[in-house]
């Protein structure tokens, strides 16, 4: 039998290929495919319950309705909306008249999906619809969920991996509703979603929701019982194929639309106090914004630091993650690399978070992780569940920079083994336990194995070149930086293992950085210097 790997790229191959031939646009093309695998998730599951239902005779004498289903956590499809139905339509029908007439028909019948599925399948001729009707019913993805015994296990990846496909294709547009999942795992293991009230502020296609799941599965657990779900996104499409996404990983949330600048929908901190009301916040939000309304966000209580004087909402967004946290609430979110060291009121703002007590963990990740940006990133960690700990006063910085695998040319993500030893670094850190799952043991003996008659098998270290737990009087003497380079410094090497091409890449990354902060000024200076002319 083929495996999951396997047939994810043989579906994708083929509905490439078909999108090839055709005259659709990526962009296009995704929401129908992407609707497609969801209806095929939602039909296994629909057909899993009908046969328990009649199996276990719980309906007795009475008829069978949605609501047996919707008590299994099975979305009710009505009989045009099954996919056996579809796939046995006679030759002429109008294939995409019928799968829009489907898609409405399963919002009608579940209140939730309201407005959700797409609705777009005319733009695609019948030749197109039938052969992808036909590849979503193939033997080898119907053996794979046999074999699995759970259908949001296989199709929550196939639609993950379409995801990141379209990501891919779609480029700027793509990097708007999609974080690579080697990113996302990575804030996942480290922050430890268990259990409790999950906020993501700038949701895309919910990664961060779908993988908290995963983690918790992982982890021996019911994420439908642990997780509470709360999203939040700009783009009203962009909310479809998160709910889309959470209803294959047969996962539910309260997913709104909105501009998170200027809405708070979700209510993120209490009222009548300073205490956000999330024991969890994940985000990919948008780097260096300008042009947000500050005047807007006058009174906000998510702003209790005030507003920067520089265009640009970085550390609004730090903001926004810092206040919604409970007292004991814990945050991880991607971050342009230049916020940890920007000046002027932006550090004046990072200065306060900083002496608050919350920042816990900062890692810097190389260049190429991102489709939309070739640029390093930095991600960031709050937890303000550290007061009163032996961290109180200190901050890990880790250096990933050197930790990739090259996925192709222009793209890295990190290997299972990589993403689980950071996140073992932070468990010792915080004094837990490492976990070994996926092959992080030997770098962790080497690096953090107890000396003889520790009760504890590892412990933390500083270790040159990759992590330096630094106190909060040594991050004042570096004005405040949360650039991990300062405190981490270099691995030691001998002469002899100077590598020319990493060097270089070195380089490039900087000059990269200071090409987009010269950018960054030059617009600045021509909007001064016009602004000038113009007032005399």
């Amino acid at each position: 039998m083929a495996t999951l790997s396997e047939i994810e790229k043989r579906l994708w191959s083929a509905a490439d290929t078909l999108r090839a031939n055709s005259k659709l646009r990526s962009a296009d093309y995704s929401a129908p495919v992407l609707g497609l695998i969801f209806l095929r998730y939602a039909d296994v599951r629909f057909e899993e319950a009908h046969q328990e239902i009649t199996a276990s005779g719980s309906s007795g004498r009475r008829t069978i309705s949605k609501t047996d289903y919707q008590a299994r956590g099975v979305l009710f499809l009505p009989p045009e909306a099954r996919y056996s139905a579809l796939l046995e339509l006679p030759g002429g029908t109008d294939l995409g008249k019928a799968m829009n007439e489907a898609m409405r028909a399963i919002e009608r019948e579940n209140e939730d999906l309201k407005g959700t599925l797409p609705k777009g399948y005319n733009l695609l001729d019948n030749d197109t619809l039938s052969v992808l009707l036909k590849n979503f019913n193939d033997s080898d993805l119907r053996a794979a969920v046999s074999a699995k015994g759970e259908a949001g296990d296989v199709f929550g990846r196939i639609y993950e991996y379409f995801l990141g496909r379209f990501a891919a294709s779609e480029g700027q547009k793509g990097g708007e509703f999609f974080t690579p999942t080697a990113i996302v795992r990575l804030i996942v293991e480290v922050i430890q979603p268990f259990k409790g009230r999950i906020l993501d502020p700038a949701c895309g296609s919910g990664g961060m929701f779908v993988q908290s799941a995963r983690f918790i599965r992982e982890h021996r657990r019911d994420p439908s019982q642990a997780l509470s779900i709360h999203g939040q996104e700009k783009a009203t499409e962009t909310v479809r194929l998160c709910k889309m996404n959470l209803a294959v990983h047969g996962l539910a949330g309260d997913i709104k639309q909105g501009n998170t600048y200027y809405e708070d929908l979700h209510s993120s901190i209490k009222k009548g106090d300073d205490d956000g009301r999330f024991d969890f916040v994940m985000a990919n939000p948008p780097f260096n914004v300008d042009k947000v309304d500050k005047e807007k966000l006058k009174g906000d209580p998510r702003f209790p630091l005030g507003m920067p004087s520089a265009d640009n909402a970085n550390t609004l967004w730090m903001q926004i993650f810092y206040t919604a946290l409970n007292p004991k609430g814990r945050g991880g979110y991607v971050m342009a690399s230049s916020a940890g060291d920007a000046r002027g009121s932006e550090k004046e703002l990072r200065r306060e978070i900083i002496e608050a007590g919350g920042v816990d963990i900062i890692i810097a990740v190389g260049p190429n992780f991102f489709y939309t940006v070739a640029l390093p990133c930095t991600l960031w960690f709050l937890d303000k569940g550290k007061r009163g700990t032996p961290r109180e006063d200190t901050v890990l910085f880790l250096d990933a920079r050197p930790l990739f695998r090259q996925v192709d040319r222009a793209h890295r993500d990190f290997t299972p083994a990589q993403i689980e030893l950071l996140a073992n670094i932070a468990r010792l850190y915080r004094g837990e336990e490492p976990e070994f799952t996926d092959g992080s043991r030997d770098d962790v003996d080497r690096y953090f194995a107890a000396e003889p008659g520790s009760p504890r098998s590892h412990v933390y270290r500083d270790v040159p070149g990759l992590c330096c737990a630094a106190s909060r009087e040594s991050i004042k003497g570096q004005q405040w930086s949360l650039n991990p380079g300062r405190y981490v410094g270099l691995s030691p090497k001998a002469p002899d293992e100077f590598v020319f091409l990493e060097r270089l890449e070195e380089l490039s990354e900087e000059l990269e950085l200071l090409n987009v902060q010269a950018h960054g000024l030059e617009e600045r200076i021509t909007a001064n210097t016009t602004a000038l002319l113009q007032s005399t």
